[in-house]
């Protein structure tokens, strides 16, 4: 009984030790290796940025460490811990360390050896990356100063193309001003030469005038003269032939008598001539008061002829001077309204430019971006089946270890049990032993095999499901920044279309004012002549009335009533109807001008 009891716990004691050696070969290989590929993950993973090839280590390891887990929990409840405590020889522990850490060291550098080329790798897309954002920055930064230059250079055109407009429109109009200047003075003086000829023909024709009554009157009194001798001859015979038939009268008497009749026709004729010279001298004096009335209110026609053609003119030239004005403000507004467009054309033009750019750009990064995602999984996808057998071969190489080191500490085990087994007991015990050895190792490679098949399903998994949650973030990332842009391009097109809205509102603004004012100055440039019209008007009839006031006053003291002078006359004027002729060919000329002051604009 007490050799069956010492056998038995002789195979308990061998069960604990083989357990807690296969846990400490598989926790020491297993959990150690899986702890640096974590770590090694995730610092490739933050060099990375997405940490692609970090989660994949870390999901590696953390594969092998729940396998690992698991196998050490399945162990540890079949096994005895106070056995193992007194049946771990320090040689062994040592022994097994050494062994875990040449294994950990083993897995470490394959694994990172991989994880280190895709930090360069990825480093060198991110420099990549780098300079094509600063190319891009470079590029908008090129396309905002040509669009600032170009914007420029098209105002700076339009302000010296706007100068060069109004200096024509001003010259445009001074030469009217001075046309109309110098067409007003001329008819200015056509017209003063007009009064002169016809002040000059009036004294001409007056003079005429007064010559042929003179001259007719003249034969008159020669006429009276004969008349006058010839009846007094006549008289004279008559008185002497009646008196020399009168014998009773003296000589003497008769003398007396004839003399005193002499005398008496003398003075009778002398009456009858000074009678005939007042009439002739007051006839004269009144054709020639009628005659200088009536050129005078010819003259007085003429001139306000003359007055009512300048003042014609003058406001035919201020409507024509207001037209130009007109015509220029016209132009003005037409040159203003097409530089405006051009300028907003060219400006939303530069707009569309930049905004197709940033659109190109924003492709052509989430073509880059995808197709960098596609190529990386591609990548990860190409190196997992040899990473999947580095690490299938680093399970196989730790149960090898584990084999190996089993083996040796079964030989230990196998001699310190055979020092305290009876010698006829030795060959039960060590069948039993090799038994217990087979059944454990055998169990042991079970278990690696699960192992390795989970791992490997886990990883693919996880790999697949990290790739797809990686592309689903990445285009919703994309997304999201091309919503971002095109929000921001059409809140920047309603911007410019607001500020285009502006300035076009701004601009007939200043057109309509412009208008007003020049409608308003118009306005008062014609109340302006035509006040000056009137006035012109009044005071030529004042100075008119005058005039005629003032010859009818003389001719009242000259012994002429109004109503005297307001007869018509008997006598011919001279050259009447050639000065008639002469003042309307005069006024029909001076109709030809179209000049136009510059003070009175």
């Amino acid at each position: 009984m007490s050799a069956m009891h010492n056998n038995s716990a002789g195979g308990n004691a061998r069960d604990s030790m083989l357990s807690n050696v296969m846990m400490a070969g598989i926790s020491g290989g297993s959990g150690s290796g899986s702890g640096m590929m974590m770590a090694s993950g995730m610092a490739g993973g933050g060099s990375v940025g997405m940490g692609t090839s970090g989660m994949q280590s870390a999901g590696a390891a953390g594969g092998q460490a729940n396998m690992g887990a698991s196998m050490g929990y399945h162990h540890h409840n079949s096994s005895s811990p106070v056995v193992s405590a007194h049946h771990h020889p320090q040689h062994n522990h040592n022994h097994v360390s050494q062994v875990a850490a040449n294994a950990v060291a083993e897995h470490g550098a394959n694994n990172f050896a991989t994880i280190r080329t895709t930090s360069i790798v990825t480093k060198q897309q991110k420099e990549h990356m780098q300079e094509e954002m600063h190319e891009q920055m470079s590029g908008y930064k090129r396309m905002r100063r040509e669009h600032q230059a170009a914007l420029v250079k098209l105002e700076e055109k339009c302000k010296v193309e706007m100068e060069q407009h109004k200096s024509a429109l001003d010259k445009e109009y001074d030469l009217l001003l001075h046309n109309f200047t110098r067409e007003l003075d001329k008819q200015s003086a056509k017209h003063q030469q007009e009064i002169v000829r016809r002040v000059k023909q009036n004294d001409t024709a007056e003079k005429k005038l007064h010559k042929e009554i003179a001259t007719r009157q003249e034969g008159d009194r020669k006429a009276f003269e004969i008349h006058r001798k010839k009846e007094y001859k006549a008289n004279k015979e008559r008185w002497k032939r009646e008196l020399s038939m009168d014998d009773t009268t003296p000589k003497r008497q008769r003398d007396a008598t004839l003399q005193t009749q002499k005398d008496n026709l003398k003075l009778a004729e002398a009456q009858e001539e000074q009678r005939l010279l007042r009439v002739q001298k007051t006839y004269i004096e009144l054709e020639m008061r009628k005659f200088r009335r009536k050129k005078m209110g010819l003259l007085h026609d003429l001139e306000d002829q003359l007055l009512r053609d300048e003042l014609s003119k003058k406001q035919q030239q201020l409507e024509q001077a207001h037209a130009m004005l007109i015509k220029h403000h016209e132009k003005t507004q037409d040159l203003e309204y097409r530089q405006q467009k051009s300028v907003h054309a060219l400006r939303e033009e530069q707009i569309s430019k930049q905004h197709e750019s940033e659109l190109r750009n924003q492709n052509e990064y989430m073509d880059r971006a995808e197709r960098e995602l596609l190529r990386r999984h591609a990548l990860e996808l190409k190196q997992q089946p040899k990473s999947l057998k580095q690490k299938e071969l680093q399970i196989r190489k730790q149960f090898r270890e584990t084999c190996k080191t089993q083996t040796i500490q079964y030989k230990a085990l196998k001699r310190q049990i055979l020092q305290t087994t009876p010698k006829e007991d030795q060959k039960a015990v060590i069948k039993q032993l090799k038994e217990e050895q087979h059944r454990k190792l055998t169990l042991l490679g079970d278990q690696y095999e699960q192992s390795i098949a989970d791992m490997l399903q886990k990883q693919s998994l996880r790999l697949d499901e990290s790739q797809e949650v990686e592309c689903h973030q990445l285009k919703d990332r994309l997304q999201y920044e091309l919503d971002i842009l095109t929000a921001y391009q059409s809140k920047n097109r309603m911007q410019a279309q607001a500020q285009r809205d502006r300035e076009r509102k701004e601009l007939e603004d200043r057109v309509s004012v412009r208008r007003a004012l020049l409608e308003s100055k118009m306005e008062t440039e014609l109340q302006q002549f035509n006040q000056e019209r009137a006035e012109r008007i009044r005071q030529l009839k004042e100075k008119h009335d005058k005039q005629l006031e003032a010859f009818d006053e003389e001719s009242t003291r000259m012994g002429f009533s109004a109503l005297a002078l307001a007869e018509a006359s008997k006598e011919t004027y001279p050259d009447e109807e050639a000065s008639l002729s002469g003042s309307m060919l005069s006024l029909a000329h001076s109709n030809s001008s179209t000049s136009f002051p510059a003070g009175s604009l």
